[in-house]
């Protein structure tokens, strides 16, 4: 990143311990456009939400000197191929060997797509961890031959299969060490980021991304910029970790962390209220925020956690039963030698504050996650359910069984009776996370205790939480659920005319237990509560804060920063043009095009999903020929888009381009019809990799779609805003990896798709765009995101199975 400072005595002396300290202001909720050489937006990054951001940028020649935060820090020990010196950091494209890669029910597709490619043996066996745990109610044949092919081709690969009933991956790869603190880890499943609870960075990826990882142990990854949430205070009896990211989810739900990294923090005593159980409930719908991670810190906590884990695997080996190699003291006392954390001074894109103090149990829904309603105010609506969950890997651990249990003993010893029933006619739902799970809840008497209340068992795994199960337990027409799970989606757990609720353990036991939502009674609201405290920066009051010499010379140099950057503003333009004009031209990968050129077709609407680019009905149809695809292509968006769009045009569109669900045919319907590049103002972060895999190209330009509304709207004119802004509207599903099909887009305007008469020219070597607003209008350029090379190099190779291919090839 090159920046033109003063220099001076002054700053010399500040800046000798600090070779470059790079500032991020975070400007809630707004895409800032405006023109400046120096800073230059990445391709794909829907993650960023204000190019003032300046140091979530992707930059080749990072200083080995700037502060990295923790999430920075493990994508470098997992980084591959990168140059001497090369520090990380947000909005770096960079190749990646993950700790382990896991798929679950897919691992059969993505099997497919290895021996496709050529592949016959995995790269490495040990890194691979495959779990049966979506559809383990489903006894057709069909469904069975699948896992038989799967633990076949497991068991000649030699890779660690966990078969049906076994348990959900997410909470095996937890509690079998396989997500490791420090570590970098990914998932064919979008609740990868799950494994966060335990500080290990974990991230989904799609199939083709697991295939790579299968037949080269490497794939691709953009670095996200990095959001910090800080808790402050501590949880307040009967509220839970469920409740704090309920809470999140409603309370910030504006897109605040839309395809960030999140890194939670807080004092040690804050800290020490969350559990580890706890920890991993938040990461898990972290996915249902609209993060790609959620990351929390290694800590005292953790360390116990651990080491409780290493003593039970020494005990059992100890008493001749199997231990877990993979927790061991000697290993541990390794990893807290080296521990990693954030660097003191490491900037975030975002800074977030919720005081857990002010915190009351939540409930989401209904039908959304970010609706989210304090238990009291729906509690007092007299909601009568007819289904109740207990299931998912979510919030059906031992400690979370133990939870809804004691809302029935507690009953019972009101009482003096026997354990209560379930209301009349209600159904309650229970499924262990994982078959050790089951057994301490087993051992414990809570099993039992819920099935007395009238609970009925499912086998340890996914079930009702994603629709499946053949039917059982699933909601019907007009039916009310509330589930400890994380997707509250309409029709994802049954029937499109139910209502479903999100809630804890404790108030899943108790709206069952009752017939309607309620809770256990547990929590009691502070005297003098007025609301949630929660907001922007780190929560911490002025007053209340203390600061070391460190941080107080920090202080004086953002002062200077300040003054610094105002002088930076008055730079000549002819200053600006030199700075430019040294950056020097993007290097092109061989047989990628310098120059890419076509007339705009407009899509003018936010949020087209998937479902509306490519039919759900085509989906999973296979050998669907390549004209098909090109005439459904948009069918669900604009079914005039077919005969409109021509070959060789660009296709540009609203914000949040591509969200809803993984399906690769949303990038290849369009490469179908032989469009080589979309521009969007951003991207849904799914169909980002697709794309890549894929060879689709893609640009985010925001101030072109701004342009294209001003002209083109049919809505009455707005003055343009200062700042080019995302929507906010209905985006809950585009961080599915399975969400069911998402709703139609609302268009701005009756035209859904138009020819503009407009050209652009993208200009790779300039990273810069041309555009001419048709054939008298007038002509402007602009600076796009440059490509590295090595995304430039899976596109040019035809896509990563191509790519995959030729290294195997080469090897």
């Amino acid at each position: 990143m090159v920046s033109l400072r003063p220099n001076g005595p002054a700053t010399a002396a500040l800046r000798a311990s600090n070779s470059l300290l790079i500032r991020v202001r975070w400007l809630p909720q707004q895409r800032g456009f405006r023109q400046n050489s120096k800073r230059r937006q990445e391709v794909f990054q829907s993650q960023l939400e204000d190019p003032n951001a300046a140091a979530i940028l992707s930059s080749l020649k990072t200083s080995p000197k700037v502060p990295q935060t923790l999430t920075e820090k493990i994508v470098q020990q997992y980084a591959v191929g990168l140059t001497k010196d090369k520090f990380v950091k947000s909005g770096d494209y960079v190749t990646i060997a993950p700790h382990h890669c896991m798929t679950h029910d897919n691992s059969w597709p993505v099997a497919l797509k290895f021996m496709q490619i050529g592949a016959t043996r995995l790269s490495s066996p040990k890194q691979i961890v495959m779990t049966l745990d979506h559809d383990v109610q489903n006894k057709s044949e069909k469904n069975l031959t699948k896992y038989r092919q799967i633990e076949e081709f497991a068991t000649k690969q030699g890779v660690d299969f966990y078969p049906a009933g076994r348990g959900i991956g997410h909470q095996i790869m937890v509690e079998e060490g396989y997500a490791w603190p420090g570590t970098m880890v990914v998932a064919s499943d979008s609740h990868t980021n799950m494994y966060g609870g335990i500080g290990c960075l974990g991230t989904p990826v799609v199939r083709t991304d697991a295939a790579s990882i299968w037949a080269t142990g490497r794939t691709w990854w953009q670095i996200p910029p990095v959001a910090k949430v800080t808790f402050t205070g501590t949880l307040p009896r009967g509220v839970t970790g469920k409740d704090v990211i309920v809470a999140l989810c409603g309370l910030f739900d504006k897109d605040d962390v839309l395809n960030h990294a999140i890194e939670f923090v807080g004092s040690e005593e804050t800290m020490r209220s969350l559990p580890i159980d706890s920890r991993l409930t938040i990461a898990n719908m972290t996915t249902e925020w609209g993060a790609l991670t959620g990351l929390f810190p290694m800590d005292s906590v953790l360390q116990g956690w651990l080491r409780a884990k290493a003593t039970m695997s020494a005990l059992d080996s100890s008493e001749g039963r199997s231990g877990n190699e993979r927790f061991s003291h000697p290993r541990l006392d390794q990893l807290f030698e080296s521990q990693l954390s954030a660097d003191k001074r490491a900037q975030y894109a975002k800074y977030l504050h919720l005081d857990l103090n002010t915190l009351s149990p939540y409930v989401s829904g209904p039908n959304s996650v970010k609706v989210a309603t304090p238990l009291d105010v729906l509690a007092g609506q007299d909601i009568k359910i007819n289904k109740a969950y207990l299931v998912s890997c979510t919030n059906s651990r031992a400690s979370d069984l133990a939870a809804a249990a004691k809302v029935f003993k507690d009953e019972a010893e009101k009482s003096g009776d026997a354990i209560p029933k379930i209301a009349e006619g209600v159904q309650f739902y229970i499924a262990a996370a994982s078959l050790p799970e089951q057994q301490i809840a087993e051992d414990e008497g809570d099993w039992q205790t819920l099935i007395d209340a009238g609970a009925i068992t499912l086998p340890a795994g996914c079930g009702p939480c994603i629709g499946l199960g053949l039917g059982t337990g699933l909601l019907e027409p007009g039916e009310v659920g509330i589930s400890a799970t994380n997707r509250n989606f309409k029709g994802r757990m049954g029937s499109t005319d139910a209502k479903a609720y999100l809630a804890s353990p404790e108030v899943v036991a108790a709206s069952a237990l009752t017939g309607k939502i309620s809770g256990p009674g547990w929590y009691e609201k502070p005297e003098g509560w007025t609301s949630v405290v929660r907001g922007e920066g780190d929560g911490i009051k002025e007053e209340d804060r203390m600061i070391t010499a460190d941080e107080a010379f920090q202080k004086i140099i953002d002062q200077l920063d300040g003054i610094i950057e105002s002088a930076e503003g008055e730079l000549s333009s002819s200053e600006q043009t030199t700075s430019e004009a040294s950056a020097g031209s993007t290097e092109v990968y061989p047989g990628f095009p310098e120059r890419v050129e076509g007339e705009i077709v407009f899509c003018d609407a936010d949020n087209i999903n998937t479902d509306g680019i490519y039919p759900g009905k085509y989906t999973y149809q296979d050998n669907v020929p390549v004209e098909k695809m090109a005439e459904v292509c948009m069918e669900n968006y604009d079914p005039k888009f077919s005969s409109m769009a021509k070959a060789g045009d660009i296709l540009v569109s609203g914000f949040n381009f591509g969200c809803g669900s993984s399906r690769e045919q949303a990038a290849t319907a369009i490469l179908a019809k032989k469009i080589p590049l979309v521009i969007a103002g951003s991207f849904g972060n799914i169909f980002s990799r697709n794309s890549i895999n894929n060879a689709l190209m893609g640009l985010e330009v925001p101030k072109l779609i701004q342009r294209l509304r001003e002209t083109f709207s049919e809505e009455p004119h707005k003055e343009a805003d200062s700042h080019v802004t995302e929507p906010v509207g209905n985006k809950e599903e585009q961080q599915s990896l399975d969400s069911p099909p998402p709703a139609a887009p609302t268009p701005r305007e009756k035209q859904l798709s138009r020819r503009t008469g407009w050209t652009l020219v993208w200009d790779v070597k300039k990273s810069q765009i041309e555009v001419r607003e048709g054939p008298n209008g007038k002509t402007w350029t602009e600076k796009v995101g440059e490509l590295p090379p090595n995304v430039q190099e899976i596109i040019a190779k035809g896509g990563l199975e191509k790519w995959v291919q030729k290294e195997i090839a080469a090897a």
